[in-house]
């Protein structure tokens, strides 16, 4: 296997940042000018990319698929985002964010990376709170904080429930401002359907005009994908139903490699699933952890009687109420990350103590935080959610708990980059939740924001400097040129295969059957024979899908259907990736949890001796098995021990 090179600098693992600022190469004002900048993608790390590299005097094209950028995804994050201020003076520091952050990975993060992440956080709040996001603040003018899940500090930044839409409004008027200045040109209603390499450096995109249905070619010097995660592989998800992981896909068969694709987070606090004919999940915050208290019956009598409609879970005495979380993670109680609250609920629904009318749902009270803090400070705190939760499922979540379920939410696995954050391929770079770098096995709460304003705003503005430094002769390119003609010619024969196809079954249909073996076998908790199913299972709803998919319409104009074709084709591959990962990894860590590999007590198993490493996939061709490439992962700052948070 071939060595990977990470690029991580000298020296101690808090010098490491600095060291690179100070040595790294840099692009003068005159020559930025003469570089073009492709960014993909418009959520936190998109926008705040591009709106700083334009700021910087580079000439920045940013493509979305959305009819406006402030309609990325990001937009629908809700608690919160992290950083070391320690405001509350509770004893935070970067230090501790950055353990806290390891440590809830599983160790299965860069060490490297997680300490510069902990580093810009406090930059990042500096920076919003300049930009006008309207943070919530204490009673003496400071900005507010409050806990997450697997910190005992609180170091979450919030603007009520809608914090992701506050921070991308601030993203989206630095970039506005760009885009009247000139150095960034907004391409909306624009899908990358596939990367341009050229002696073997990143110089452009094909794209897909989603109105007109026109292929159009671009170059740049470096290409930047910032197109989020692949949940909705799952089909029931938390993420919009146009979220997609076709961009990584893309680049992933152009030679980039794919970083631990089966580490996906199953989010605790989701409302449940409640029909067949669902297409998406809702996401309560993990916020409301804060305030709430989990739990089920004690008695599964109680918990039929609840299932059957003939008692109220606000009737049950209190000391008919196992509080699990509690009882079993005294430490950290509802508190704890995750991916330990997700497996908790699992086992008391599996155990026949779940609630609802599925039986797979557990509450999530505020009865006690109502009685010692009073109504009106949970509405202060959490109206928009508790105003969310009643329209869904028409329950008041004041009187009555609320019920939630573990669901798919975020992807730690993604595109493998290096410190640079560059990809495998020169001058082609990802960041933000596309990217592997920073969560390992398992996100914190409150952390994608904090990764994705880290990687656009202070950390790609420097690191790709290092590699344009050395593009400032490259003449820009003809688009004409023979390497984006063929792959415009070979994008185009992939459409017309599948329009000709003309089949029986929606498109929908196939991803549906997906989403059902992948959270069957690939979601909570996985075992050997589970997944070599999965993998068998998933091959031969391939075939059939390009066999007998129908997709109506044809490719001039508006087609929606067309959009999700080309998506679903790429899950179907990436799906059996992520199986053929999991199979691989012979240890329980994080978000992901191998039957076979668990304590006595049920916690996660790791193996250390083997499986310290990120796997990095590389593409070896169409009905081949990848190549596996190990990146050892070592801990110079942090003791690598069993979690607890007992």
């Amino acid at each position: 296997m071939s060595k990977i090179n990470s690029k991580i600098p000298e020296g101690p693992v808090a010098e490491k940042w600095d060291n690179f600022k100070a040595h790294q190469n840099l692009v003068n004002p005159a020559n930025k000018r003469k570089l073009d900048i492709i960014v993909v993608g418009t959520g936190l790390a998109g926008a705040s990319a591009a709106a700083s590299l334009g700021e910087l005097g580079f000439n920045v094209k940013n493509f979305c698929y959305q009819d406006s950028p402030r309609r990325a995804h990001s937009i629908a994050a809700q608690g919160g985002i992290n950083a070391a201020k320690n405001y509350p003076n509770d004893g935070d520091s970067i230090y501790r964010l950055f353990y806290d952050t390891v440590k809830g990975g599983d160790y299965r993060a860069r060490e490297s990376n997680v300490y510069r992440l902990a580093q810009v956080s406090n930059d990042i709040i500096d920076q919003c709170v300049a930009q006008g996001v309207p943070f919530a603040r204490e009673y003496g003018g400071l900005l507010d904080n409050r806990s997450f899940g697997g910190a005992q500090v609180s170091r979450t930044f919030y603007a009520r429930g809608q914090t992701g839409q506050q921070l991308l409004l601030g993203a989206y008027g630095a970039l506005n401002r760009q885009i009247a200045k000139g150095t960034v040109k907004m391409y909306p209603r624009t899908e990358m359907l596939d990367l341009v390499v050229v002696d073997g450096k990143a110089r452009g995109i094909i794209v897909r005009n989603l109105i007109t249905g026109e292929i159009e070619r671009h170059f740049g010097h470096a290409v930047v994908i910032a197109t989020g995660g692949y949940g909705n592989v799952f089909f029931l998800s938390t993420n919009a139903m146009g979220s997609n992981g076709s961009a990584a896909w893309q680049i992933y068969k152009r030679g980039a490699y794919f970083a631990n694709p089966c580490y996906v987070q199953i989010h605790p606090t989701c409302i449940p699933v409640h029909g067949e004919f669902q297409s998406k999940l809702t996401l309560m915050s993990e916020s409301l952890r804060n305030d709430g208290r989990i739990w089920v019956p004690k008695k599964k009598e109680d918990s039929e009687k609840i299932r059957a409609g003939k008692l109220r879970p606000e009737d049950l005495k209190e000391e008919d109420r196992d509080y699990y979380l509690e009882r079993r993670y005294p430490a950290f109680g509802n508190l704890v990350p995750r991916d330990v609250a997700s497996r908790a609920a699992k086992e008391r629904c599996d155990a026949g103590f779940g609630v609802g009318a599925t039986g797979l749902a557990v509450y999530l009270d505020f009865k006690s935080a109502i009685e010692r803090l009073g109504q009106n400070v949970i509405e202060e705190r959490y109206g928009n959610l508790f105003q969310m939760y009643e329209k869904i499922v028409d329950e008041n979540p004041y009187k009555t708990p609320m019920m939630i379920y573990p669901a798919i939410h975020y992807t730690m696995g993604g595109i493998w980059v290096d410190y640079e954050l560059q990809t495998s391929i020169p001058g082609l770079f990802a960041i933000g939740e596309a990217n592997f770098s920073d969560h390992g096995a398992n996100r914190l709460g409150a952390s994608a924001l904090m990764q994705g304003l880290a990687d656009g705003y202070f950390v790609l503005p420097y690191t790709i400097q290092n590699y344009l430094a050395d593009e400032i002769h490259t003449p820009r390119m003809s688009t004409d040129a023979p390497e984006f003609v063929k792959t415009e010619d070979e994008i185009k024969a992939r459409i017309d295969t599948l329009m000709a196809i003309k089949g029986s079954k929606s498109v929908d249909s196939f991803h549906k059957r997906l989403g059902h073996i992948m959270w069957d076998y690939v979601g909570m908790a996985r075992n050997k024979t589970g997944l070599e199913k999965a993998i068998k299972e998933i091959q031969i709803i391939r075939e059939e899908f390009w066999k007998d998919v129908r997709i109506p319409g044809d490719t001039k104009g508006v087609n929606s259907e067309l959009e999700k074709a080309t998506r679903v084709a790429d899950f179907l591959e990436l799906g059996e990736l992520m199986a053929r990962d999991a199979l691989n990894r012979e240890e329980s860590c994080g978000g992901h949890f191998r039957e076979e590999f668990q304590t006595p007590e049920g916690e996660a198993m790791r193996n250390d001796v083997d499986f310290t490493y990120a796997a990095a996939w590389e593409f070896k061709g169409e009905n081949t098995e990848p190549e596996l490439h190990k990146e050892a992962l070592k801990y110079e700052a942090i003791e690598v021990k069993q979690r607890n948070y007992k």
